[in-house]
């Protein structure tokens, strides 16, 4: 598993609306037995009022997605199967939403 990789939602009940989740869980605590993740929305949940900054999008297997920063929340490892995408290349843009989540800025 590595930091910026994408997985399919681990739960089937919310896939239609959240099909993915990305990892930001820093390398550091590969030795934990969870990870902690970021759902990716489907394009049309995008929150009304919300900081632009808090929501990226991006496109993952031809499908239109947002981070969804403000609804992470950790997962047992084990239900994280076989990576489908890195957002390796957009890590800022991920940092920076979470960090509107911590602080606001």
């Amino acid at each position: 598993m590595a930091q910026w990789d994408v997985y399919q939602n681990p739960s089937p009940r919310a896939r239609a609306e959240i099909p993915f989740v990305v990892d930001v869980q820093s390398g550091l605590l590969a030795g934990l037995r969870t990870r902690f993740v970021v759902p990716l929305a489907a394009d049309d949940l995008k929150p009304a009022g919300l900081p632009k900054r808090l929501t990226p999008r991006f496109k993952i297997g031809g499908r239109a997605v947002r981070l969804v920063p403000h609804e992470a929340g950790s997962v047992d490892a084990t239900v994280l199967r076989k990576p489908l995408a890195t957002l390796r290349d957009d890590r800022r843009r991920i940092t920076d939403a979470l960090d509107t989540v911590i602080s606001g800025v």
